[in-house]
């Protein structure tokens, strides 16, 4: 898993980064099998939160990204954004990536949100970077980082 901050601003009416997943192992992975979690905190923001997708090279687009939002109970982390990959994301051969996947998340508001108190947020981190405070799970089990 790699990560890397897209807007390094301390306040902000969104977060922006980028991720992209890297098979390390010797199997094919199939990309659908395969979830990542960005925990952040929701600093009071009153109305409900949007996960954006505004790229990704993935075989169909940022229509094979889904995005659902969890909660979560740490100091640097009450919510999570959770991305997910369709079956049309295919699959990722030994030691090939995912290529960048470009995420937005809002408030529906677009409430000052912000980053520098988020557990998966690093401003120093402007290119993909290896970074475990974004975590990767493998059919349900962590297999990338760990958890706030």
């Amino acid at each position: 898993m790699r990560y890397a901050a897209r807007e390094g601003a301390a306040s902000v009416q969104g977060l922006s980064f980028r991720i992209q997943v890297r098979n390390t192992g010797d199997e094919t992975i199939t990309l659908s099998d395969v979830t990542i979690r960005y925990w952040f905190t929701d600093d009071g923001a009153t109305s409900m939160f949007v996960g954006a997708c505004d790229f990704t090279p993935i075989p169909g687009g940022c229509a094979s990204v889904t995005r659902t939002f969890g909660d979560a109970s740490a100091a640097e982390a009450d919510r999570y954004l959770e991305l997910g990959f369709t079956s049309a994301a295919g699959t990722l051969a030994p030691g090939a990536t995912s290529g960048e996947v470009q995420i937005r998340v809002y408030s529906e508001r677009y409430e000052s949100m912000m980053q520098t108190n988020d557990y998966s947020f690093d401003a120093t981190l402007t290119a993909l970077t290896p970074w475990e405070q974004v975590t990767a799970y493998s059919d349900g089990v962590l297999a990338w980082g760990e958890e706030p």
